[in-house]
């Protein structure tokens, strides 16, 4: 069986500007009717399930990951959603509450002169919170609350990923960061997450890297980040994972060949179950 995959372009934002979302059903949503199923959110849409599409010729794939899965009893169903990226993707992408807090002026001046202006992923996470949750939960059978609620994305995406955890801990459950990209804002989110991790007893961090730990300071930072996350309570591989992957290059098709990984650390069916019926 397969899933299907519905587009919407041009997605209104009173936030940020519009966008095309893409929302993929898993296979036996149309056969199952009362049932629902959790979300997981991503960046970089275009991404994800066209290489036709893909700024590299190279998608994700992540729905042919899915299905695989499921036939091999490894995950419950997910609906996946991909919010395309746009034109000012670093700047949506960059956290934008620890560059002004923790930046300096320098720092700052530097973003606005390279991207062409300052940080808005505050506002492109309300964008996903109050408007593109609401209408995902509203046009089909999710499971809305925190347990089922995921995000993931990679490189600036998984920045962004990450900090959306962090600032909405209500709302998303999980976070997976591939190759997150510690090199441009590594140093001003380590002194933010001293504040802002969330409670361990409800949420799972995954992240990995592969070539990107030859690049600068790339590894002690992320080393840095798993110390801050035990010390505020996780337990490796229960619910934080760092896997390393040596020689994988910073590409889609790195991410497409382990993709696996972070969806199973996500969406294994601990309790409670990623998918249920409704009664």
């Amino acid at each position: 069986m397969k899933g299907h995959l519905e587009r919407y372009e041009q997605f209104a934002s009173g936030w940020v500007e519009p966008r095309t979302v893409d929302v993929w059903l898993p296979p036996g949503y149309e056969t199952g009717p009362r049932r629902r199923y959790p979300v997981l959110y991503m960046h970089d849409g275009q991404n994800l399930f066209d290489g036709r599409l893909s700024f590299s010729g190279v998608a994700w794939g992540v729905h042919e990951t899915v299905e695989r899965m499921m036939r091999d009893g490894e995950i419950d169903g997910v609906i996946i959603v991909g919010i395309w990226n746009t034109p000012r993707r670093i700047r949506e992408y960059m956290p934008q509450k620890p560059l002004e807090w923790y930046g300096s002026k320098k720092r700052r001046k530097r973003f606005i002169q390279t991207y062409g202006g300052p940080p808005s992923s505050d506002a492109y996470l309300r964008f996903i919170v109050y408007e593109l949750k609401p209408f995902i939960d509203a046009s089909y059978r999710t499971l809305e609350r925190r347990p089922y609620t995921f995000m993931m994305g990679s490189s600036m995406g998984g920045l962004v990923t990450l900090y959306a955890l962090c600032e909405y801990p209500e709302v998303f459950r999980g976070a997976a960061c591939l190759s997150t990209s510690w090199t441009v804002g590594g140093k001003v989110m380590l002194p933010y997450l001293k504040e802002r991790i969330p409670d361990p007893h409800t949420h799972v961090v995954y992240f990995d890297y592969g070539v990107e730990a030859h690049i600068g300071a790339y590894e002690h930072i992320q080393r840095e980040v798993d110390a801050l996350f035990l010390r505020a309570g996780y337990v490796r591989d229960v619910n934080l994972m760092t896997e390393r992957f040596p020689g994988a290059p910073h590409s889609e098709t790195a991410w497409r060949e382990r993709v696996d990984v972070p969806l199973r650390f996500l969406l294994h069916p601990r309790v409670p179950r990623t998918a249920v019926s409704l009664r």
